[in-house]
C-alpha cells in the first residue's frame, strides 16, 4: 500500500482552449474538474495501476467534499482531516499548442489543533504502507520543517518515505534523510543556488542533494528526461512522446510508477519514466492505466551524456 500525503489539496478545474489572447474572451473546448494537490495525483496513479492507496489530506466546506467524493469515486480511500477553511480551488488552462497556464490558489490556514490531528492521522495509517509519499506545497499555518517532523515520525515507525517539496521545506526536510525526494530542473536549481545548463549540471546538483541528506533523488528534466541517482549508481531515462495534451500530474504519476515498481534501481526509473510520458498525452489530470503505457518507447542507460544540453535550461 502506497500512502500519500497532501498537505495543501485542491479542486482542480482544467480548460483546453486555442492559444491565449490577453483581454479577449476565451471559450474551453473541453472541461476537466479532478481532485487535485500532488499527492491526491500521485494516489490516483496509484489507483489507476490497479494499487491500494490511501489518501491523507486536510479538507473543508463544499470543495473539500466534492474532492472527496471525486476520490471515493475512482476507488481511493481517503483518510480526511477535517479542517475550518475552504479547501481551495485551482485553475489550468491547456492550449492547444501545450502551454500550460495555472492558477493555485493559497488554500485555507491550518490551526494548531488541525495541524496535530493532521500528523496523527499519518501516524495511524502508516502502519500498512509500503512507501510514504509526501507532495507539495505547504499551507499556511504549518511550519517549512514540518516535512522533516514526517520524515522523522516515518523512519522511526520504521516506513519509506518520499519527498516531492521545493524551498525551504524540501531544505529542512534534507537533514531528517528522506529515502527519496522526487525535484524537477527549477526545484533542483533552486536547492544548490546555481543554474542548470546541461545533463550534467543536474546529475552534479542531485549528488549534491545526496549529499545534504537524501538517501536518492529522482530528478525530472521535463522534455529531456528523468535522473535517478542512489547508492547503487545513477541513471538517465528518455522516452519518446508522440504528442503533448497536457502536463498536469504528469511529475506525480511519474513519482506513483517510480514507487509501484519498488523505489530504487534502473527497473523504477523506466517505469517512472514511461507513467510520466503516458500522462502528458492524455487530457487536464488524467492519471494513465496499465494501458496507456508504452514501456518500449522507454531508454534507461548508465551512460549519463553530461554535454547534452537542457530543452530548458534554468537561469
Amino acid at each position: 500500500m502506497i500512502l500519500t500525503v497532501t498537505p495543501n489539496p485542491s479542486l482542480d478545474r482544467t480548460y483546453e482552449v486555442q492559444p491565449l489572447k490577453r483581454g479577449e474572451v476565451i471559450r474551453a473546448e473541453t472541461e476537466r474538474m479532478d481532485p487535485g494537490g500532488k499527492g491526491v495525483n500521485v494516489s490516483r496513479a496509484v489507483a489507476a495501476a490497479g494499487r491500494r492507496t490511501v489518501a491523507v489530506l486536510p479538507l473543508g466546506g463544499a470543495p473539500g467534499a466534492l474532492v472527496a467524493d471525486l476520490l471515493d469515486a475512482q476507488g481511493i480511500e481517503v483518510a480526511p482531516v477535517p479542517v475550518a477553511g475552504d479547501t481551495r480551488s485551482n485553475i489550468a488552462l491547456a492550449e492547444s499548442d501545450g502551454v500550460l497556464t495555472k492558477i493555485n490558489a493559497p488554500g485555507p490556514e491550518l490551526s494548531a489543533a488541525e495541524q496535530e490531528l493532521l500528523l496523527d492521522t499519518v501516524r495511524e495509517q502508516s502502519r500498512d504502507a509500503d512507501w510514504i509519499a509526501c507532495c507539495g506545497s505547504l499551507p499556511r499555518g504549518l511550519a517549512p520543517s514540518w516535512y522533516a517532523d514526517v520524515v522523522t515520525r516515518a523512519h522511526a515507525g520504521g516506513s519509506r518515505i518520499a519527498l516531492d517539496a521545493s524551498g525551504r521545506a524540501l531544505q529542512e526536510a534534507l537533514r531528517a534523510q528522506p529515502d527519496v525526494v522526487k525535484p524537477n530542473a527549477e526545484e533542483l536549481a533552486e536547492a544548490v543556488g546555481r543554474p542548470l545548463a546541461t545533463v550534467g549540471d543536474a546529475l552534479k546538483a542531485a549528488e549534491e542533494l545526496r549529499g545534504m541528506g537524501a538517501r536518492a533523488v529522482l530528478a525530472s528534466l521535463g522534455a529531456d528526461g528523468q535522473l535517478l541517482v542512489e547508492d547503487a549508481g545513477a541513471w538517465f531515462a528518455t522516452a519518446r512522446v508522440d504528442t503533448v495534451r497536457s502536463n498536469v500530474g504528469a511529475g506525480d504519476s511519474s513519482l506513483a510508477g517510480f514507487l509501484i515498481a519498488g523505489g530504487s534501481g534502473p527497473e523504477a526509473l523506466a517505469s517512472a519514466v514511461a507513467h510520466g510520458a503516458a500522462a502528458v498525452q492524455l487530457p487536464g489530470s488524467v492519471m494513465p492505466t496499465p494501458a496507456d503505457l508504452d514501456p518500449s518507447a522507454v531508454t534507461v542507460t548508465a551512460e549519463i551524456p553530461l554535454d547534452r544540453e537542457l530543452t530548458e535550461p534554468v537561469p
